[in-house]
């Protein structure tokens, strides 16, 4: 289980539930964008399990400007420095395919980190193609909904990825996996490893609230989200059964 983590908060967590790796995130409203130094520096002091940053500068789209790609390539320096054991990337063409020559310069840039294939892939126009692409570039796992906006409505799709992959990638699914259908998506799917948040709502300790406005569209400036141990631990519970 590769638990998508927004904090070394988050990480610790998952670590406790008995997860495997963490996907470090900020911003997961929009879908992940890269953490910060400190946070990437922290969770390498603190844990013990596979830490992959997302390398992913803002959220939108996957077509990046000049500076943006630089930006990228800064951060995987930053990453390598920090021993990371991985990262996560993604880049699209404007036309829907995987960037393959940006990608390929980032994986060589990362070296010898490994490096997984985020859900920019299921904004490629063609998913069979895309595979293709991204097994060429050696990317080790790819994290993918099937196209869809779940994992568990993308099952079918997901099941042919993973026969299309011959064993030569992992097929990762993730997006809306929880304790209530972890069960029926490993059935539907045969995926060996998945991906979840795993999050609950954390009420904040202010005393003092001033409930006339927030901080960002529909944002409740109260409560955040963390992972829970307990949950990672009973995903996996439940997956084992599922074998």
């Amino acid at each position: 289980m590769e638990v998508c983590a927004n904090s070394v908060s988050s990480g610790l967590e998952a670590q406790k539930g008995g997860a495997k790796r963490i996907e470090l995130c900020a911003s997961l409203t929009e879908g992940g964008t890269t953490p910060s130094y400190s946070q990437i520096a922290l969770a390498k002091k603190l844990l013990t399990i596979e830490i992959f940053p997302i390398i992913r500068p803002r959220g939108g789209d996957f077509l990046y400007s000049d500076v943006e790609f630089e930006l990228m390539k800064e951060d995987i320096r930053i990453c390598k420095e920090l021993n990371c054991e991985g990262v996560v990337i993604g880049i699209l063409t404007a036309e829907g395919k995987i960037d393959k020559a940006r990608c390929a310069e980032l994986i060589a840039l990362a070296r010898p980190m490994e490096v997984s294939f985020h859900r920019a892939f299921d904004m490629a126009a063609d998913l069979n193609e895309a595979l293709e692409d991204i097994i060429s570039l050696g990317v080790i796992r790819v994290l993918t909904s099937g196209g869809k906006a779940s994992a568990l409505e993308g099952a079918e799709v997901i099941a042919g990825l993973i026969v299309q992959s011959r064993g030569r990638i992992e097929i990762m699914p993730g997006a809306g996996v929880n304790k209530d259908n972890i069960t029926a998506l490993i059935s539907l799917t045969g995926a060996q490893v998945f991906h979840a948040s795993a999050r609950l709502p954390v009420a904040g300790k202010m005393l003092f609230r001033n409930e006339n406005l927030n901080m960002g569209a529909d944002a409740d400036e109260y409560s955040y989200s963390l992972t829970n141990s307990d949950l990672v631990k009973n995903l996996l519970e439940l997956a084992e059964l599922a074998k």
